[in-house]
């Protein structure tokens, strides 16, 4: 029988090439944007939904999620009509209190509260301005960043907030979801300054469009690079 060599060897290369690709690829966790401040966390058939706004299409291919967590009242924050779309029976729906009475129900967590749902432990984050002219944005209290805890890897959501100490004082965090959008939050240089404190594995920008536009995320990216240890990732939010 006569065998076609130069196939066998092509078939060798693209089956080592893939191998490769899925050792550095070995991230258990799933994160998919959905636009400006809304994404999906997937973790071993774990479905956590965060800030669920925009169309109700973009959700079609993702099962009923287990967990919907909401950072603050605004609008690109909290869309109820969505939410109740999205939640079944079994879906844990967390907010702080300005956010379970915009709802109507829910679980609600303070600021420096700590909760665990199944297998997901969640913490409540500050969030809020800093800056004088911003202070009318986001007062400390009302709304919740979070650190989601999913089997050992822990994942910090900003939501809307400036480079709080709170922030700075983050240990251990795997993956971080940045905001930098002006007027209401921080400029890229806070960012940037804060993400270089707490150090977290990986870092995405994310809700950086603003009233005058899109941040700069490539001085975002220059800045982070200052500490090697840490690596800036750029999902698609915006069209």
């Amino acid at each position: 029988m006569k065998h076609d060599l130069s196939g066998t060897i092509l078939l060798c290369v693209l089956t080592a090439f893939v191998a490769g690709a899925q050792m550095q690829n070995n991230d258990t966790i799933r994160f998919t944007p959905i636009s400006h401040a809304s994404f999906v966390i997937e973790h071993s058939g774990v479905t956590v939904m965060i800030d669920p706004a925009g169309d109700r299409k973009q959700y079609e291919n993702f099962p009923r999620p287990d967990l919907i967590l909401v950072t603050d009242i605004h609008g690109d924050h909290c869309a109820p009509d969505m939410v109740g779309s999205l939640k079944s029976e079994k879906t844990v729906v967390v907010g702080p209190k300005a956010v379970t009475d915009k709802l109507g129900y829910g679980t609600t967590m303070n600021n420096g509260t700590a909760m665990t749902f199944g297998n997901i432990r969640v913490e409540a984050i500050p969030m809020y301005n800093l800056t004088k002219d911003r202070l009318k944005f986001h007062e400390k209290g009302r709304g919740n960043g979070y650190v989601v805890t999913l089997e050992g890897k822990r994942v910090y959501i900003s939501g809307d907030t400036e480079d709080i100490r709170e922030m700075r004082d983050l240990k251990e965090i795997d993956y971080a979801f940045v905001c930098m959008n002006l007027p209401y939050t921080m400029t890229v240089e806070q960012a940037a300054s804060a993400v270089l404190e707490f150090r977290p594995g990986v870092v995405f920008p994310y809700h950086y469009r603003g009233t005058g536009g899109f941040s700069n995320i490539d001085e975002f990216k220059r800045l982070v690079a200052k500490d090697p240890a840490i690596e800036v990732r750029e999902l698609k939010w915006y069209e």
